[in-house]
């Protein structure tokens, strides 16, 4: 059955079907999509749903398929995209995905904005992760993460880099916990196969990286609000 938009009294359709993108695109422009991504993070905080104990982060590269702003070719992936870094709790809530770059970047400089945004999202909802444990896989090792980390209360628990060295690097071995990070299997990695199940985020079709941020955001609201949608 075909379907058709309706007209009014004056024969006129009652909206173009340009119009849905039209105030899409004013929502990502305005921020109304991340201001509803954090009422998601404030939600859960409200609900005791959220386990700041330990916060695991990784990065996810996205295939660009029509090309466009920010993007690169990653040589691990094998195809052009773009980058995001995200945040998730114990319980696979995202709490901060607010870092984008091209396909070829190294995710390790990006990670000093996403724990910038981390702790302005935890600031405004009222919640406190000093103390917490900030997991990482081994391409974050560096001494500016690190030092980030320690500076912020948190503990880094990051599998040291040997970046092909043939000894053990001076000094005394850095503190790493084994069975915190074995955890990002059935959590930051869950999330972002979560992620892979919305179709309109599996693939960038958008030119503008702004434009399908928001398609990203959206998906990791309704990943938040799992626990109160009734099926």
């Amino acid at each position: 059955m075909k379907r058709v938009i309706d007209k009014n009294q004056d024969g006129k359709r009652e909206i173009h079907y340009t119009n849905i993108f039209r105030w899409y695109k004013k929502w990502c422009d305005n921020g109304s999509w991340n201001r509803l991504f954090e009422s998601t993070v404030l939600k859960l905080f409200l609900s005791n749903k959220l386990d700041l104990s330990v916060l695991h982060g990784d990065g996810t590269t996205t295939a660009a398929k029509k090309g466009g702003d920010n993007i690169g070719y990653s040589g691990h992936k094998h195809f052009k995209g773009e980058k995001i870094v995200a945040i998730c709790d114990r319980n696979c809530n995202v709490i901060a995905p607010f870092v984008t770059a091209p396909g070829n970047k190294n995710e390790s400089p990006l990670f000093p904005d996403a724990l910038f945004e981390l702790k302005r999202i935890v600031k405004s909802i009222g919640a406190n992760i000093a103390g917490s444990t900030m997991s990482l896989d081994g391409v974050y090792d560096s001494k500016k993460n690190r030092k980030l980390i320690f500076n912020s209360g948190m503990k880094p628990n990051i599998p040291e880099n040997k970046r092909n060295r043939k000894k053990p690097k001076p000094g005394p071995a850095r503190h790493f916990n084994k069975s915190i990070f074995k955890e990002r299997f059935r959590t930051i990695e869950r999330v972002f196969a979560w992620e892979d199940k919305f179709k309109r985020a599996l693939i960038r079709f958008e030119h503008i990286s702004a434009h399908y941020f928001g398609v990203k955001l959206l998906a990791y609201s309704l990943i938040n609000l799992r626990y109160f949608i009734s099926v």
